[in-house]
């Protein structure tokens, strides 16, 4: 059995290794001195010594707040990059405001992640994993073929407006022509389910009849997101060509409406019942 030595208890600093009398005053005066002097003072004066005059009692080490939570930090860090780089781009991304936000140090940034690449692609990767993550929840194989197309729909479009940043890091990996993107070993890994879901819904539609046709899969969900990706990602020019607020209330809301009513009149043919198409008046000839 181990038996541990108690610590003696502390005291004040030892006669013998006090400082020579004085010394304070001078430093006080302002007196020239020897810097390596003056740290050895200090270091003897604010020590914490035995009661017999022996080596000092080693003191426990502080443990850093990210030490004791490293994951944590880590997920800091990552949403303080995510938030900067949507902002402001990758090539207009600083590293030590993502720091700050954070409440962390550039030497804490490079030991969780890495670089400022690097820190980016894990960006990406993360908000890819979260997108996938939550549409495996829509639970799509259950629902009949037609309402969970309709469900995909809704959902990819409130989740483009809940998350504009993560449009802001595809417009940003697009203008680098998917540099970044090309070296995860994550990403591909991720839609290869996704893509299967998809399919699996759009086979039990034909096989009950509610689909005409089985459209790939990869082509349909692209088709999905690019009528909800480029209404949002280009309201702002849109709204002031056409005239009309494309971000209030009833314009999104129709726009749901619309793009649902689009992709299931593809996939059923039931074009005019989907689409509601009103057919516009004809015009009256002018007579001279």
């Amino acid at each position: 059995m181990m038996v541990l030595r108690q610590a003696p208890a502390a005291t004040s600093i030892p006669p013998h290794i006090v400082p020579p009398d004085g010394f304070r005053a001078r430093a006080q005066e302002g007196a020239p001195r020897n810097d390596v002097t003056m740290r050895r003072a200090a270091c003897m004066i604010n020590t914490t010594w035995t009661s017999n005059g022996e080596q000092p009692v080693a003191k426990t080490k502080r443990i850093l707040r990210w030490q004791r939570d490293p994951e944590g930090m880590r997920l800091r860090i990552l949403e303080a990059a995510k938030q900067e780089f949507s902002a402001h781009g990758l090539a207009g991304a600083r590293v030590d405001r993502i720091a700050a936000r954070a409440d962390a140090n550039k030497r804490m940034l490079y030991y969780h992640v890495g670089n400022k690449d690097e820190l980016y692609l894990a960006v990406l990767e993360g908000a890819y994993d979260k997108i996938r993550s939550e549409e495996r929840e829509l639970d799509l194989e259950h629902l009949d073929p037609p309402e969970a197309i309709r469900r995909l729909i809704e959902f990819t479009w409130n989740y483009f407006l809940r998350n504009p940043e993560f449009l802001s890091l595809l417009q940003t990996e697009n203008l680098v022509r998917a540099k970044h993107l090309k070296r995860s070993t994550k990403v591909k890994s991720m839609h290869s389910p996704f893509v299967e879901m998809i399919r699996t819904v759009v086979q039990r539609g034909v096989q009950s009849g509610d689909f005409q046709v089985a459209v790939d899969p990869v082509q349909l969900y692209i088709s999905i997101a690019a009528l909800s990706f480029f209404y949002l990602s280009n309201s702002a020019t849109l709204s002031v060509i056409f005239g009309r607020d494309l971000l209030a209330k009833d314009a999104k809301d129709e726009r749901l409406a619309h793009m649902a009513g689009l992709v299931l009149a593809a996939l059923t043919g039931r074009s005019s019942e989907l689409l509601e198409i009103v057919k516009a008046p004809k015009k009256r000839a002018v007579v001279a």
